[in-house]
C-alpha cells in the first residue's frame, strides 16, 4: 500500500521584512503539523520560502546602490538561518527569483493568455506603493490605503487583467459547500462578506518603465508580473511543471497556512487562479491571528518588535515553540509578553513536566540503580495511567484535524498532571519500606517512566530537541520519529532493563530575581540607534588575546559564574565567566580561549574580573570561541 501524502505550506515571507515573532509563529505552527504527520507515517512535504519581487525590493536596492538580485540574495538568508535555529523541518525553501519558479509563472501566464483568461485594458486607480496594490475610490479609507492607511497616488496606465470576476459564483459556492475550506469560521465569513460585492478582474501586470524588477510577461516583455500573482504560484512551482504537480500526489495542499492579513489574496486570488488553470484549490486555507506586544501593535517606532533570535538566546528554542502555541487559541489574536512566557516556562515546563522527569529518573536511580524494572502486579490503581494515556492520544489525534494547538497541549498536560498525582498517591518513599511494597514499587516506577515515554512522543512535534533528550534519559536510543505514533498505541512499550541517565534539568526555572531583572531591562526606555556600525579604528581598540586556562572553579552562591586563571603569555589573569551551566570546571583546564585583554576590571559577586571570555550562545547553551589548531598563549586575535 503506497504511503499516504500530506502537504503543508507557510506563506512565503516578503524578503524586505525583518523576521519577527509573527513569521516564527506561522512557521512553527506549520512545522508542528508536519512533524506530527510524519509520526503518523505520512510522506510529508513542508514548504516555506521568500517573496523577492516587487516595488519595495526595487526601491530598497536602489537606495543601497546594489542590484535587486544582490539585495535579495543577502536578505533571504535571514529567514533561512532563523528556521534552522527554530528547528524547522521544511522539505524545501522556495525563492521567487529561482528559475524553477519563474518558468512555471511564465508557463501559467502564457496558458491563461492563450485561453483568453488574460486581456489588456487601460486602467485608472489609486495605487499604494507599500502594498503594491490598486484600489478604487470606494475602497479608500479617508483617502488612504484601506490596509496600511498610507497615502495612495492616482495612476492611469495600460495593464493586463486576469478575468477573476467570472469565477465569483463558483468561489462562493465552493466556500459555502465546504465548511473546512476556509478556517476559522470567522475568517470564512469575512471572505463571503467580501464576495457579496461584485468581484472585479485582477490587474496582473506592471509596466517595466515603472517597475523593472519582476518576472516579464511571456506575451509582452514590456511588462512584469504583479507580485501577488507571481508569489502565489510558489505553492505549485516547487513541484515542477503542471504535469509534474498533478503526478506528484502533493496537490491539492492539505493546508495553506497564512496570516489573516493575506487571507483575501489566498482565498480569492489564488483559488480563482487555480480554477482557471484547471486545478483544485487547497483543501484548507487557515488564517491565524496577529500578535500584539503587551497590548500594543508591534512597531519599530515603539521599539517593541519581538526578535525571535533574541528570545532563543534567552530562553531556548523549545520554550519559545511551546509558548507560542500554548498561550493563544490558533486563529485568534494573541498578546505576547515576556512575563507570560516566564510564567509558562516555570509552571508548565519546569514545575510540571521537568519536575516529573527529574523525580522519576532520581527515584529510578535510588531504588533500582537507574534500571527500568519489570512490572509486577497490576492493580486498578496502576491501570489509571494506561487508561488516561489512551484517552489523551485519541483526543490529540482529533484535535490535530482542527489545528487546535493550545487544546492539544492542554490535553497532553492532563497526562503530565495525572502522572504526578499517581506518583504522589502511590508514595514510592513509603512502598520501599516493605517487601510487598517493593514489588508494587516496580510497577509504579515502570508506569511513571512509560508515561514519560508517551509524553515524549506526543510532545515531540512541539519540542523536538527536549523530547529527544527526555528519551535518552529514559534509556530509549531510538529516535522519536522512528518510534512514531504507533509506538504509543499500546501501553507498555518501554523496555525493562533499559539504563536511565541522570542529566541537568530539562527546563531550568527562572527565579524571581532573574525574572525581575529580565523584565526591568525590557521595560527600560530605549533610544533609537542612529548608526550601529563602527570603524576599523574603533575595532582595533579592542585587544583580543589567546589564553590558556590554568585553574577553574565555580563561584560560591552563583549558578552561572566560574572563576578562571588564564595565562595570556605576559601574565596570568583572573577572569569570571558565566559558563557554569554549560561547562564543568575540570573540563576547562588546559583549554585555549580568547579574552578581551584591555577591558576595564569589574567586580562580580565581590570578585574582580580582569577580562572577558568570548563565547556564543546556541539554544541557551554557551559555546566558547576557539581555534582549529593550537595557537599558543598571548597571541593577538585579529
Amino acid at each position: 500500500m503506497p504511503q499516504e501524502k500530506f502537504y503543508i505550506t507557510t506563506p512565503i515571507y516578503y524578503v524586505n521584512d525583518v523576521p519577527h515573532i509573527g513569521h516564527a509563529y506561522t512557521t512553527i505552527a506549520a512545522d508542528v503539523v508536519a512533524r506530527y504527520k510524519r509520526l503518523e507515517g505520512y510522506e510529508v512535504f513542508f514548504l516555506t520560502g521568500t517573496d523577492e519581487h516587487g516595488q519595495k525590493v526595487q526601491q530598497a536596492a536602489n537606495d543601497l546602490g546594489v542590484s535587486p538580485q544582490e539585495h535579495v540574495d543577502k536578505l533571504h538568508r535571514r529567514f533561512k538561518e532563523l528556521w534552522v535555529r527554530l528547528n524547522i523541518s521544511n522539505s524545501d525553501f522556495i525563492r521567487t527569483t529561482e528559475e524553477r519558479h519563474k518558468k512555471l509563472v511564465r508557463d501559467i501566464l502564457q496558458e491563461l493568455h492563450s485561453k483568453d483568461e488574460i486581456y489588456q485594458d487601460s486602467y485608472e486607480g489609486w495605487y499604494c506603493t507599500p502594498c503594491e496594490r490598486f484600489w478604487t475610490e470606494k475602497d479608500l479609507a479617508e483617502g488612504n490605503c484601506p490596509e496600511c492607511r498610507r497615502k495612495v497616488e492616482k495612476i492611469k496606465e495600460h495593464n493586463y487583467f486576469f478575468r477573476m470576476g467570472k469565477y465569483q459564483q463558483w468561489l462562493v459556492d465552493r466556500i459555502k459547500n465546504d465548511p473546512h475550506f476556509i478556517l476559522p469560521t470567522s475568517r470564512r465569513n469575512e471572505v463571503l462578506g467580501f464576495l457579496d460585492k461584485p468581484l472585479e478582474d485582477l490587474c496582473i501586470s506592471r509596466p517595466k518603465s515603472r517597475l523593472p524588477w519582476g518576472i516579464p510577461l511571456p506575451f509582452d516583455e514590456e511588462y512584469v508580473t504583479y507580485v501577488w500573482f507571481d508569489a502565489l504560484i510558489n505553492y505549485i512551482s516547487v513541484h515542477g511543471s503542471l504535469d509534474d504537480i498533478k503526478a506528484s500526489g502533493f496537490w491539492p495542499a492539505d493546508h495553506n497556512m497564512v496570516g489573516k492579513d493575506i487571507l483575501t489574496t489566498h482565498a480569492v486570488y489564488w483559488s480563482t487562479m487555480l480554477k482557471a488553470i484547471g486545478m483544485e484549490p487547497p483543501k484548507n486555507i487557515f488564517a491565524h491571528g496577529w500578535w500584539t506586544v503587551n497590548g500594543q501593535k508591534m512597531s519599530k517606532s515603539l521599539f517593541n518588535v519581538v526578535e525571535p533570535n533574541n528570545l532563543i538566546d534567552q530562553f531556548g528554542v523549545d520554550v519559545i515553540r511551546y509558548f507560542l502555541l500554548r498561550e493563544v487559541p490558533f486563529g485568534l489574536d494573541g498578546d505576547f509578553s515576556h512575563k507570560a512566557l516566564i510564567g509558562r516556562l516555570n509552571s508548565d515546563l519546569a514545575n510540571n513536566l521537568g519536575n516529573l522527569l527529574n523525580r522519576t529518573i532520581s527515584m529510578m536511580k535510588k531504588y533500582f540503580d537507574g534500571v527500568i524494572p519489570t512490572r509486577s502486579t497490576i492493580s486498578d490503581e496502576d491501570s489509571v495511567l494506561a487508561v488516561k494515556s489512551k484517552e489523551v492520544i485519541d483526543d490529540v489525534r482529533k484535535l490535530y484535524d482542527e489545528l487546535a494547538y493550545n487544546k492539544i497541549l492542554q490535553k497532553i498536560w492532563e497526562l503530565v498532571d495525572a502522572t504526578n498525582q499517581y506518583i504522589d498517591k502511590a508514595g514510592p518513599w513509603n512502598l520501599v519500606k516493605t517487601d510487598e511494597g517493593k514489588e508494587r514499587l516496580k510497577t509504579v516506577m515502570y508506569n511513571s517512566a512509560e508515561s514519560l515515554r508517551v509524553l515524549g512522543v506526543l510532545l515531540n512535534p512541539f519540542m523536538p530537541t527536549s523530547t529527544e533528550t527526555l528519551m535518552k534519559q529514559l534509556g530509549v536510543e531510538t529516535s522519536v520519529e522512528e518510534q512514531g505514533m504507533k509506538s504509543i498505541n499500546e501501553w507498555g512499550g518501554l523496555k525493562p532493563g533499559s539504563q536511565t541517565k541522570q542529566a541537568k534539568q530539562l527546563f531550568p526555572r527562572i527565579e524571581d530575581k532573574q525574572a525581575e531583572k529580565i523584565l526591568a531591562e525590557l521595560a527600560a526606555p530605549k533610544e533609537e540607534k542612529k548608526d550601529d556600525q563602527i570603524t576599523i579604528d574603533e575595532f582595533m581598540k579592542v585587544e583580543l588575546r589567546t589564553g590558556k586556562i590554568l585553574e577553574a572553579e565555580k563561584v560560591k552562591k552563583s549558578k552561572k559564574l566560574i572563576q578562571l586563571k588564564v595565562d595570556i603569555g605576559t601574565e596570568t589573569r583572573q577572569v569570571l565567566a558565566g559558563i557554569a551551566e554549560s561547562y564543568e570546571p575540570e573540563d576547562l583546564i588546559g583549554r585555549t580561549v580568547i579574552i578581551v585583554a584591555n577591558l576595564k576590571p569589574a567586580k562580580l559577586m565581590g570578585i574582580e574580573s580582569q577580562g572577558m571570555v568570548l563565547a556564543a550562545s546556541k539554544d541557551g547553551k554557551i559555546l566558547l570561541a576557539g581555534f582549529d589548531q593550537e595557537p599558543g598563549q598571548g597571541i593577538q586575535v585579529r
